[in-house]
């Protein structure tokens, strides 16, 4: 059965990233963006990151710019803004398709294992969160507007798990 350990990134630095790297951990993977109503939820995933980070929480973002062009930047500049604005310390994956014909092979893993509301696939926005649990295989979906800190008990629970 695939994994999410299958799946290979790209750091935002432009590094291969094996996301078997993060076996056995517990891993919130999450679209972003730098101009969004929601991007003020960088602040609440750095403080996941660093609550649950130490017990075996991987916090990974992928900016995406499909969503109202709203992380039309490089990379670099993407990282730049995370950091200033919100001290992301969590590992930033390079700008990736997350919908359609171009979209990344792990967010096309991601949305046919978890459908979002009415079976749909497609992420509707930035800020769309996927909880994978350690043995790799997705557990939950949350909507851009549910916000990180109420991803706390389920983050908990996975990593009890």
């Amino acid at each position: 059965m695939p994994s999410v350990y299958d799946f290979e990134a790209l750091s935002i630095t432009g590094q291969p990233v094996p996301l078997s790297h993060y076996k056995g951990q517990v891993m919130l993977i999450v679209n972003t963006a730098s101009a969004c109503g929601f991007t003020p939820q960088f602040a609440g995933l750095e403080e996941l990151h660093k609550a649950y980070g130490p017990r075996g929480l991987a916090v990974l973002g992928f900016p995406c710019n499909q969503f109202g062009s709203q992380d039309p930047g490089s990379n670099e500049e993407i990282a730049g803004f995370c950091q200033l604005n919100y001290g992301v310390s969590f590992p930033m994956m390079a700008k990736i398709d997350v919908n359609g014909a171009e979209a990344h092979p792990l967010y096309r893993w991601l949305t046919a294992e978890a459908p979002g509301l009415l079976g749909s696939k497609a992420i509707k926005w930035n800020f769309t969160k996927f909880l994978v649990g350690k043995d790799g295989q997705v557990l939950k979906r949350y909507a851009p507007q549910d916000a990180p800190a109420k991803l706390a008990g389920d983050i908990e629970a996975a990593l009890a798990a």
